[in-house]
């Protein structure tokens, strides 16, 4: 997630016999907001994060309305819990089982974000999802980490997608276990399995269950809800907000104002998105066997010069890797939410399949998606690259967001 790392603020700190509010100023403050590494409200440098949720624009291109927000699809709900959606196709491994959220926003207020703040926060135009996390610093191991916690269902959908799509690591969370990043995990001296002691708001112990990208500057760790809650968390910490379609100008000062006066907020939508992203020009052996392999494999064979992260970006955003094959409000269907008049000119046989070309078939939709946008100028990258994207659904907070989590890509895999 895309957060600040305030350098002048840290978490309230739990201690044995109970908490230590270590910021008198704010009885909760996180140590993510203001004042990071890139000025006062400056974004924290790195990449931001994921997928958007459902999505309201509609238009030409592929989809014409990504997300399916009618309530059609898989999209996660206003509070992150994942919605109903089909398995992923036979054959494709590693589909994240829900479709991805960017947060737009992070507030806090005084003694913690209530359940109407929250209420408020929800009814503003174009806000998507919202996210109350607990947190608070602790001690593990002797050593201070700051840590996190809100149910695996709600949490799962804000992570980076390689965390999101991690069996392993929503396994150790919902067991109780203390998820971290490496270098928590290193400064900590944590192994895997091993059972550490905690000071806490009761001293305990807990057990490490292994290191994943968490994407939160300054957050060490997380834990489930329950886990927190005996760890003497506090509650409602801070708010995590969506709202792909709002400019984050308006979305902050619609939160502060929807929040009151004391309340902290800070955008973390990156100003510009680059376009640079790697091309990999090698043919993968045999056939896929895993979305983000047929992406790759879609983009060197179907589009020589495309980043297989702009397609990977598409299919999780359009569907959740096939989690949501539609239709969507607009009528668009597959992996890839292609309008039945676009499929008609743009759908093809893909990796040796047979037959009519299918838009549901992951393997006919993704190459056909690469080669839609590769005749859109994809390739040329900069503003070409934009215009394909652009092209494909007509909105241009959508290529910002696609952009966005196709750099997110890069940098995990």
């Amino acid at each position: 997630m895309r957060l600040l790392t305030d350098r002048r603020r840290v978490l309230p700190a739990a201690a044995a016999g109970g908490l230590v509010a270590v910021s008198a100023a704010v009885a909760v403050t996180l140590a993510l907001l203001g004042g990071g590494p890139d000025g006062p409200d400056g974004l924290l440098s790195g990449q931001a994060r994921a997928a958007v949720a459902a999505s309201t624009a509609t238009g030409g291109g592929a989809s014409g309305a990504a997300g399916a927000p009618d309530g059609t699809g898989s999209a996660a709900l206003a509070d992150g819990t994942p919605g109903p959606g089909p398995s992923a196709a036979p054959g494709l491994a590693g589909a994240t089982p829900t479709r991805l959220v960017v947060p737009d926003v992070i507030a806090t207020v005084p003694g913690g974000v209530s359940a109407a703040d929250l209420a408020r926060i929800r009814k503003l135009g174009g806000v998507r999802a919202v996210l109350p996390v607990d947190g608070a610093r602790i001690q593990v191991n002797g050593v201070w980490l700051t840590v996190l916690a809100a149910p695996a269902a709600a949490l799962r959908p804000w992570t980076p997608p390689d965390t999101a799509a991690s069996q392993r690591t929503w396994a150790a969370f919902s067991g109780g276990q203390l998820v971290t990043t490496a270098a928590a995990a290193k400064q900590a001296r944590l192994a895997v399995g091993g059972r550490y002691p905690v000071a806490a708001a009761a001293r305990m112990q807990v057990t490490e269950g292994g290191t994943a990208l968490l994407g939160v500057s300054g957050v060490d760790g997380v834990v489930s809800q329950a886990e927190g809650a005996r760890l003497g968390l506090v509650s409602n910490v801070a708010v995590l907000v969506n709202a792909p379609t709002v400019s984050v100008t308006a979305l902050v000062s619609e939160v502060r104002a929807a929040l009151g006066g004391g309340a902290r907020v800070v955008g973390l939508v990156p100003v510009t998105v680059s376009t640079r992203l790697p091309v990999d020009r090698t043919v993968p052996p045999g056939r896929p066997a895993s979305y983000l392999e047929l992406f790759r494999a879609s983009a060197v064979m179907y589009c020589p010069g495309l980043s297989w992260t702009v397609l990977a970006a598409i299919g999780q955003i359009e569907s959740g890797d096939g989690q949501n094959m539609g239709p969507s409000s607009a009528g668009a269907l597959g992996p890839m939410q292609f309008l039945p008049s676009t499929w008609k000119a743009w759908g093809i046989d893909g990796f040796g399949e047979t037959g009519p070309p299918d838009v549901m078939d992951p393997f006919d939709a993704v190459p056909s998606a690469a080669r839609l946008l590769c005749a859109d100028g994809a390739t040329t990258g900069g503003q070409g690259l934009r215009q394909a994207i652009f092209d494909y659904n007509h909105a241009s907070w959508y290529v910002d967001e696609v952009l966005t989590l196709a750099a997110e890509y890069a940098a995990e895999y």
